[in-house]
């Protein structure tokens, strides 16, 4: 019974974990595992997933553009690293600097798979969830500069420092460090262009259209909306690097 009663209290913080996710996170979220396990468990194929410019613009299969973001591989302790990482900083992103601006967030994903769709057939890359998931990390930490962490408490970091202590360490384990970099990259370029550039010029560049705001319910934000750095980010939080990618 009381095995039992554990299990389903498991069930109901697991449950109130998933609702209490902000609406974009929950759908990557959703859509991330559906995809893998639907994958794993042979319902669909791998192939029929991927991104290839050949098939996207020459066969007319679209749904590649967007699928491939949803697949991470097989069902293993890679899988699980990743959707850490994609459950927290997604979420951490969409409750702090983007809280309330759930289309201005949906934007920053929809403009960085659009950088990373453009790089994929020149370096090979058929699966850029990976990619997409470290821009998160990046321009998480680049705006929270003044959150402390700690990798496996050998020594600590600050939070812009991040995305290349996974790269390092991803690198040591053996994975090759492109699809990290092209989400760094792609990070950067969003930073820039909503967070130093502004500041520069008094003009945006990346601003959300109306019809992406309409389907949020948001109203329109005028002048620059990053400010992750000019008032601290999420403050002196200190985060703790448990292993793996994290």
């Amino acid at each position: 019974a009381g095995s039992r009663a554990g299990l389903g209290e498991m069930a109901v913080t697991l449950e109130q974990w998933y609702r209490q996710m902000p609406v974009v996170t929950r759908s990557y979220l959703t859509l991330s595992f559906l995809t893998t396990a639907g994958c794993a468990l042979e319902l669909i194929s791998p192939f029929s997933v991927y991104y290839n410019s050949h098939l996207i613009f020459r066969k007319y299969q679209l749904w590649r553009l967007f699928t491939n973001f949803f697949f991470f591989g097989s069902l293993g302790m890679d899988f699980v690293f990743h959707m850490f990482f994609l459950s927290r900083y997604c979420r951490l992103l969409e409750e702090g600097t983007f809280r309330g601006r759930s289309a201005d967030f949906f934007y920053m994903l929809l403009f960085g798979s659009a950088l990373l769709s453009l790089v994929a057939p020149f370096i090979n890359i058929q699966f850029l969830g990976a990619s997409l998931t470290f821009m998160m990390v990046y321009v998480w930490g680049r705006r929270n500069r003044y959150v402390q962490m700690s990798f496996l408490g050998l020594f600590s970091f600050t939070a812009p420092y991040l995305p290349w202590v996974l790269l390092i360490f991803s690198f040591m384990l053996g994975s090759s460090p492109v699809v990290d970099l092209l989400g760094m990259a792609a990070g950067h370029v969003y930073y820039f262009l909503e967070d130093v550039y502004p500041t520069m010029t008094n003009r945006r560049i990346l601003k959300t259209p109306a019809l992406v705001r309409y389907a949020f319910g948001q109203a329109a934000v005028d002048g620059p909306t990053g400010g992750g750095e000019r008032n601290g980010g999420e403050g002196g939080v200190r985060g703790v690097f448990f292993g793996g990618r994290a």
